[in-house]
């Protein structure tokens, strides 16, 4: 793999003027769009990007006002890491170079409906970097549970009530069964610490091979928060210990943020809508499996 040292750096003051997604309908504060944006930012114009069902396919698709700027692509749900690593075949086979072939896909499209295309594109080392932006429930159909909803949601498929909770399940461990394919590299992220998603995503440019990013990206809509919090409430989730920022490579995991003390979990949840059913028993809930994966990471990450 390239090494660090010799992948040139993008931060704010270098990255290019041009923008590669915009003009779309995502709804205001959107954190799927955010991600897609700086992601395409870093890789560049000779970008082919593919997304399948989902809200940035559904919100950059709509013609005739396309908001990709690079060449992009709608799949099958459950297909795009397949799809993805098709394209990226093809233009090797054409003599292209200096490209990259990335999936922008959300939490649903990830690690339930699409993660059989996603481990074949890891077996197979295909040469594609694979996002997921992960707004915590399929957003664009109406608000459903995903494997990726946190315990105590309330959604569509999980009302809130004297019964249950909402959510009864905890979020799938989705980076480590990632890194469980022994993947080139893999890493997490949240919009609410930008430097730290452009640095993985510029890193992951320069790998040839497969990679994957897990971006955190807030979902005003779907989470009943004001729009202009979309990235402070993302860096919220950080600094309360229920988002890792992390990275796998070479076999060894590494944690890049360690906090000494956390930020409170009860002030995070309160500020959304799909939490503030939640009682004292349901947040003290959140709070030990919380303790009980950093305890496990700290133990064998570091």
């Amino acid at each position: 793999m390239t090494k660090v040292l010799d992948i040139p750096k993008v931060n704010a003051k270098n990255m290019t003027e041009k923008e590669f997604f915009y003009g779309h309908k995502a709804c205001a504060g959107c954190g799927g769009s955010i991600a897609v944006r700086l992601a395409l930012k870093v890789l560049g114009e000779r970008t082919y990007s593919a997304l399948p069902a989902g809200c940035m396919s559904a919100v950059g698709f709509i013609y005739p006002q396309m908001a990709f700027n690079s060449n992009a692509i709608i799949t099958t749900f459950p297909g795009s890491a397949s799809m993805a690593a098709g394209i990226a075949a093809g233009a090797k086979a054409l003599g292209q170079k200096d490209f990259k072939t990335v999936v922008f896909a959300g939490d649903g499209g990830t690690a339930d409906i699409g993660f059989q295309a996603l481990s074949g594109m890891i077996d197979r080392n295909d040469d594609v970097l694979y996002i997921c932006y992960d707004n915590e429930a399929y957003m664009n159909t109406g608000i459903q549970k995903s494997g990726l909803t946190p315990y105590g949601t309330k959604t569509t498929t999980t009302p809130a009530g004297k019964n249950i909770p909402g959510t009864i399940t905890h979020k799938k461990n989705l980076f480590e069964i990632i890194a469980a394919h022994d993947i080139a590299y893999a890493a997490t992220a949240s919009i609410g610490y930008p430097q730290d998603f452009i640095n993985k995503v510029n890193k992951a440019k320069h790998v040839k091979g497969a990679t994957f990013i897990h971006v955190y990206a807030s979902c005003p809509t779907g989470w009943g928060t004001p729009t202009e919090t979309s990235v402070e409430i993302a860096k919220d989730a950080v600094d309360a210990g229920l988002i890792f920022l992390a990275e796998y490579e070479d076999g060894e995991y590494k944690l890049n943020r360690n906090p000494k003390e956390f930020k409170s979990v009860e002030e995070y949840l309160k500020k959304q809508g799909r939490f503030k059913h939640m009682s004292d028993a349901d947040i003290q809930c959140v709070i030990e499996n919380r303790d009980k994966k950093w305890e496990r990471m700290r133990k064998n990450w570091l």
